[in-house]
């Protein structure tokens, strides 16, 4: 009877050591993926910071990771989940060693790991390539299996079994292939599928037990690496907030939902004549302006879960509830216009604008930039398609274009 506890604790150690190294193996993927798509170019600390602090809350909100912490080429943790770190602060680590124990591991290996046998953890070290000179380190934390956790899963069973113990192990081989071998192969295969990037891979487990729960996440994770890869790709590259597909899905969700909700445009008045007379790159300064207050005016005004978009340009699309929307607009403007004079010269605010030529070549002065917001929302009327709402928020936006001053609409 002894040998007989013995050994089902031990196969129930190995489905569970199972379970969570296949998990840290998804998971591990998906990290490196989305990060690196993310920050590729990013190259300014702050930019960084908040972009693996955003993705660190997505990961957790999604289940792909237990603790997570980004860490700086100096080793100092930038980003992270892991409540210990948080309260006491990440003991610098020697990034440099991690990196040559990569190096050691063979050319074809892009993750190190290690077993932490105090905190019965399986740590895994992710370099995260930014640009060709600079690169993060990130550290992945699961749980494995122990004794107590295993004695505890198959006490029952072995209690109601001890009757049967003889004929249970001639048909041990049998069961283990079918609910065991055979699921877990079944994973593998899938996941190396998804290694080869044919995303959105999906198994089908019926074993009514803990592998299939892991079939079934590894099916939702599947999906969500998908979801987050084409939004990855059609993310504006200059913001990185979701575009134009993105917007039209949120759009449409909405719809669907039948619950009220409230689609926003927001576009610059006289972007066009700063472009031309200071450049692109101070527009493109004047851009990430814009989105970040609108984030700024979600995050304080509006709910969890509010939706921002980048159709372009200085196109944006924000979706909120109708009982958010007035005090939404109100902050982007009254920020927009308390700030974007420091994007002119000292002689144009002097000035009060800048001096240009229409498209006629007639010299003329363009006022400072202003933003101009038109708000439709299902509250007191039925939107049956992204088109339709689209259409009347440029008759909105036509019609708050005619106000000569930064202002908001909503109808």
């Amino acid at each position: 009877m002894s040998v007989f506890t013995y050994i089902q604790i031990q196969s129930q150690l190995e489905k569970i050591n199972a379970f969570n190294k296949f998990r840290a193996r998804v998971s591990t993927l998906i990290v490196k993926t989305i990060l690196e798509t993310l920050a590729r170019g990013v190259e300014s600390p702050q930019a960084l910071q908040q972009i693996f602090n955003t993705a660190i809350d997505s990961f957790t909100k999604e289940g792909v990771v237990e603790k997570i912490s980004v860490l700086s080429p100096e080793g100092e943790a930038i980003a992270t989940n892991d409540p210990m770190v948080k309260k006491f602060g990440e003991t610098k680590l020697d990034i440099k060693k991690y990196q040559r124990l990569l190096e050691g591991s063979g050319k074809d290996r892009w993750f190190y790991s290690t077993i932490n046998e105090n905190s019965k953890t399986i740590d895994i070290y992710i370099p995260i390539s930014v640009t060709s000179s600079l690169a993060y380190m990130t550290k992945l934390s699961f749980s494995i299996g122990n004794i107590s956790q295993a004695t505890r899963d198959i006490l029952t069973p072995i209690t109601l079994t001890i009757a049967v113990v003889i004929i249970s192990n001639l048909l041990l081989g049998i069961i283990l292939t079918r609910t065991v071998v055979a699921p877990i192969r079944d994973l593998n295969n899938a996941t190396k599928e998804i290694a080869d990037g044919k995303l959105g891979q999906c198994v089908n487990i019926k074993t009514n037990d803990e592998i299939q729960t892991l079939g079934e996440t590894f099916n939702l994770m599947s999906k969500a690496l998908k979801d987050m890869k084409e939004r990855a790709e059609n993310a504006n590259p200059l913001t990185h907030l979701p575009g134009n597909n993105a917007i039209r899905e949120e759009v449409e969700k909405g719809i669907r939902s039948k619950k009220a909700f409230a689609g926003i445009h927001l576009d610059l008045d006289n972007f066009k004549s700063y472009n031309d007379f200071y450049g692109i790159a101070k527009g493109d300064d004047v851009i990430r302006f814009t989105g970040e207050i609108v984030k700024e005016a979600l995050r304080k005004e509006g709910n969890r879960g509010d939706f921002i978009g980048h159709e372009g340009g200085d196109d944006f699309f924000v979706i909120t509830t109708p009982d958010k929307a007035e005090s939404i607009c109100k902050q982007i403007v009254t920020r927009f216009d308390k700030e974007i004079q420091k994007f002119y010269l000292e002689e144009d605010r002097k000035a009060g604008g800048i001096k240009g030529k229409t498209r006629d070549g007639e010299k003329v002065k363009f006022p400072f930039m202003t933003i101009s917001l038109a708000g439709v929302t299902t509250q007191k009327r039925t939107i049956q398609s992204y088109g339709e709402l689209t259409n009347l928020s440029v008759e909105v936006k036509q019609q708050v274009k005619t106000l000569p001053r930064s202002a908001f609409i909503l109808i």
